[in-house]
């Protein structure tokens, strides 16, 4: 019930986010809206709905990963936990990638893993793939090939297991989010400084292990420059900003502009 075109476009998607080069990423937190759609037009190489932290429902997630396709971006949700059912929705949504928070253990990963894949494929997916299906058809064993696994490492106990929690089967990557990390590493607020050099050690610890994995290491950052310097580390999928923060920042700007011409 697909196009040929649309399958291969979402293959070549997943194939990028598996490749060397660095992927960069705009965080959608929002109701979707017009300016969705004009930022995702930017050529971002993807655009990750937060279903976990954003301030959405179903219906929202829905119509933001209609509005990615649309600009052509690759479409990512964070799902609010490690849920089949949560992360099953997202894919019947059309996501063509899954980032999952908050996992510990190798055994959470490999729940996580099955969510993602039809039985054929050793997974629990149930069946039902509303959108997804007029994008990518009907067939399990086509379906299973076009969707990337993300987990997320935020506390001591994951990155205590990252080398089993890597070695999973199904896991393509680990992805980073520096403000529950350094919660997770002790920090009694976000980057709080005396915690800032054993989070950026943890930082560099899960890229190296997971990179010499064979899998792909993202992270999520504030802005284009802390996004460029995170690539030069080795970092393949790099989040460059969020939607609220485009929003606030370039309204902050505007007004500081024009307060001091009037001055």
């Amino acid at each position: 019930m697909n196009d040929n075109a649309t399958l291969q476009r979402r293959q070549a998607q997943v194939a990028a986010l598996r490749g060397a080069e660095p992927s960069f990423g705009l965080w959608n937190a929002v109701t979707p809206t017009v300016a969705l759609e004009l930022a995702a037009r930017q050529h971002f190489d993807y655009v990750c709905v937060d279903w976990q932290h954003g301030l959405i429902d179903y219906a929202d997630v829905i119509q933001s990963l209609i509005v990615i396709d649309a600009a052509g971006s690759t479409p990512i949700v964070r799902v609010p936990g490690n849920n089949a059912n949560d992360i099953g929705k997202a894919l019947d949504a059309g996501a063509s990638a899954i980032i999952v928070p908050l996992i510990n253990t190798a055994d959470e990963a490999r729940a996580a893993v099955r969510a993602t894949r039809y039985p054929v494929s050793g997974g629990a997916r149930s069946y039902g793939p509303m959108r997804a299906e007029h994008l990518l058809g009907a067939d399990p064993r086509t379906v299973d090939k076009t969707v990337a696994l993300f987990v997320m490492i935020e506390t001591q106990q994951g990155l205590d297991n990252l080398d089993a929690i890597v070695s999973v089967d199904g896991v393509d990557g680990v992805y980073i989010g520096p403000y529950d990390l350094s919660l997770g590493l002790g920090a009694q607020v976000p980057f709080e400084p005396a915690i800032l050099p054993k989070l950026e050690a943890s930082v560099e610890h899960i890229r190296s292990t997971v990179t010499q994995a064979g899998k792909i290491a993202g992270i999520h950052t504030p802005n284009g420059e802390a996004a460029a310097k995170r690539a030069q580390q080795g970092f393949n999928v790099i989040t460059v900003t969020t939607d609220v923060s485009l929003l606030a920042e370039a309204a902050a700007e505007q007004l500081a502009i024009a307060r001091q011409r009037e001055d």
